[in-house]
């Protein structure tokens, strides 16, 4: 969901980076004092961040001034939580901004807030609410992760709606009519797009949890007892 450079005007860009930039910044900190503690964490930051960059690259371009891909952020906030997925976010952004074509620079602080803030804060809630209700692990990872990327889609649809209200004056039925209208172009591709990112992201954890699963135990991501039950240990 990466708004094209220069699409949108003053003072909505500015605006999404003033929103933006306190999120980062509590990111980088959470981030340095995780690395003081776990330094052996770095390759698995590494590893997320270029999930996201792989993931987030897959575009399928839009008439709205946007497009359409995966995010790959809900897994970074599943492992590191919504602070840390926000610089990791960014530094993807930022990359595919300057190398890529991919997004804006003026818009960056737009782009982050929806897939970089939003849609891994929402990830993280329902992975954090379906582990307290005792729900599959793999279904909790597969809901986080696709909810996270269509709350990305729906962020980005409302920054638009914003930018670009229908009629000359920006009114709350100006927005809604524009938000309807960007939200459905993009649910033609992000809905089958955010069901696959979860299923991809279920098996990947499945993978982790069967080769490497003291990572997730140790970072607090899954109980022991949750492993062993998925690993069919006895207790």
């Amino acid at each position: 969901m990466h708004i094209m450079e220069g699409f949108l005007d003053t003072p909505w860009w500015q605006l999404w980076f003033a929103v933006s930039i306190p999120a980062i910044l509590y990111g980088i900190y959470k981030m340095n004092k995780l690395v003081k503690e776990k330094r052996e964490i770095l390759p698995l930051l590494a590893v997320a961040g270029a999930f996201i960059f792989v993931l987030s690259s897959l575009k399928l371009p839009s008439i709205n001034g946007s497009c359409s891909h995966p995010t790959g952020t809900g897994i970074a906030a599943i492992i590191f939580g919504p602070a840390i997925s926000a610089v990791l976010g960014t530094i993807v952004l930022l990359y595919q901004a300057l190398f890529l074509a991919h997004g804006g620079l003026t818009t960056l602080g737009a782009n982050v807030f929806s897939m970089g803030i939003i849609g891994p804060l929402v990830a993280y809630l329902i992975y954090k609410a379906g582990m307290k209700a005792n729900l599959n692990f793999y279904a909790v990872v597969f809901l986080a992760t696709a909810f996270g990327d269509w709350a990305t889609y729906l962020i980005t649809s409302a920054e638009l709606a914003l930018a670009y209200p229908a009629g000359d004056v920006l009114t709350l039925g100006g927005f809604l009519s524009s938000f309807e209208k960007f939200a459905l172009i993009f649910a033609v591709t992000q809905a089958p797009l955010a069901i696959i990112e979860g299923a991809v992201s279920a098996l990947l954890f499945k993978y982790v949890v069967n080769v490497k699963s003291d990572i997730l135990v140790e970072m607090k991501v899954i109980e022991a007892s949750v492993v062993r039950k998925l690993r069919g240990i006895p207790a």
